[in-house]
């Protein structure tokens, strides 16, 4: 692989005044995602609950620039091998993927 780009990122875990603790991935001066707070009684509050509940390891984050929240979403999971065609057949509610070859060597070609 040959870099096209680098980007110096800092990852924080903050603490709000609620008591949640929460990471924060500082991107750039007044950009950067935070963690969706689970312990909020809101829509993506619940809902992050529910899916940490299912995969602990699933993260959302909400992306806020110059100090406005853009709307934008980034969201990610570290899974083991044996998880990921529950993660991915929940996700296309389909197993329709699964009739394609598993190629290892796709990984060490890119």
């Amino acid at each position: 692989m040959e870099p096209i780009k680098q980007w110096d990122i800092e990852l924080e875990l903050v603490k709000t005044k609620t008591g949640a603790l929460l990471y924060k991935i500082n991107v750039a001066d007044n950009h950067f995602f935070l963690e969706q707070n689970p312990l909020k009684d809101s829509k993506y509050g619940v809902a992050y609950r529910k899916l940490k509940e299912k995969y602990p390891e699933f993260y959302m984050f909400w992306e806020i620039k110059n100090n406005r929240y853009t709307g934008r979403l980034l969201t990610g999971t570290f899974l083991e091998k044996e998880d990921i065609d529950r993660f991915i057949t929940d996700v296309l509610q389909s197993e329709e993927y699964k009739q394609f070859e598993d190629v290892k060597e796709e990984i060490e070609k890119q």
